[in-house]
């Protein structure tokens, strides 16, 4: 089996090389060396891949996405038809992305913007203490990010809510799901942390109306997606104190325009889409296993239902 691999140019081999101790019979061919497109029988690929580019392999007949995320397979024209897509589900990408989402959640909690100001201006001074049991949190999305996340932050013993389109259940999580739900989440919500899949019902989910809803004063961490927020509406936001402060790793475009606001926001913490980063020794034993899988004809794992969005 002829394998395409395609990433960014420095982890182009690292991920070759994971792969190969893994299954040293593969066949890895760097994009764009494919070679013959007739032998091409499966591509491991990420987002700056061109889903139009793959039509060329007439014998391909597994994509493979390196990473949680699959919006940009749904872009326009999407991957070839008929050809399943797997996407990773794995869980140093799950612990990562929970590690960046309490930084961000404790940032805000313990006041950290505050006390750097206090530095920068040389004043030694000690704000209120914070109440653990009285910062509500609210999560967008209870998928595997999602859920891992939750767990943590209750184990912090933060209250915790989540949100997601169908009901689900998750002890220590209060649960709330579809538009009333949402709403209704969204108005005891102080931090709101948003790691959604972006499909088209969640794109511009945090939008003027959303942010209104919230405390006045709440926080917002987004580690999903840039298209999940209207930017111009967050800025309006913040400077009118409707959100204190927002942790973002995603924006749209990325990366920004050297003159966007976010840059230098003081209330705003960005982060370069590097909250939870794929490490091919984590990740590649499911890619091998679905390699193995498809040349054997078996059932794959971790299929991206695209009737859904993820």
């Amino acid at each position: 089996m002829a394998v395409l691999l395609s990433t960014k140019a420095s982890a182009m081999e690292a991920w070759r090389d994971a792969l190969l101790a893994l299954d040293p019979g593969l066949e890895i061919r760097l994009f764009p060396d494919a070679g013959d497109p007739a032998e091409i029988e499966a591509a491991v690929v990420w987002t700056s891949h061109d889903m139009a580019e793959l039509r060329r392999y007439p014998n391909l007949r597994l994509i493979v996405s390196m990473g949680a995320g699959v919006d940009h397979l749904l872009r326009p024209p999407g991957p070839p038809p008929g050809i399943p897509v797997a996407r990773l589900v794995d869980q140093r990408l799950t612990q990562g992305m929970s590690e960046w989402v309490l930084l961000n959640v404790l940032r805000f909690h313990r006041q950290d913007p505050e006390y750097r100001a206090l530095q920068a201006a040389r004043r030694w001074h000690e704000l209120p203490a914070p109440e653990t049991a009285a910062r509500r949190i609210g999560i967008l999305g209870r998928g595997e990010l999602g859920a891992d996340a939750a767990r943590h932050l209750v184990a912090l013993g933060f209250p915790v809510m989540g949100w997601s389109r169908r009901p689900k259940q998750q002890e220590g999580v209060e649960g709330f799901h579809g538009p009333e739900g949402l709403d209704a989440m969204l108005r005891r919500t102080d931090i709101l942390v948003c790691l959604l899949p972006l499909t088209p019902d969640t794109r511009s989910v945090v939008n003027a109306r959303t942010l209104g809803l919230l405390p006045r004063g709440s926080f917002l961490v987004n580690g999903a997606r840039g298209g999940h927020v209207v930017q111009p509406d967050l800025l309006t936001a913040l400077e009118s104190g409707q959100i204190a402060g927002a942790a973002l790793d995603v924006v749209e475009p990325e990366p920004l325009p050297p003159d966007h606001p976010f840059w230098s926001h003081p209330a705003v913490a960005l982060t370069p889409h590097a909250a939870s980063i794929t490490i091919p020794e984590s990740a590649t034993p499911q890619v091998v296993e679905n390699l193995r899988r498809a040349r054997e004809g078996r059932e794959l794992i971790n299929l991206v239902d695209f009737s859904a969005g993820y």
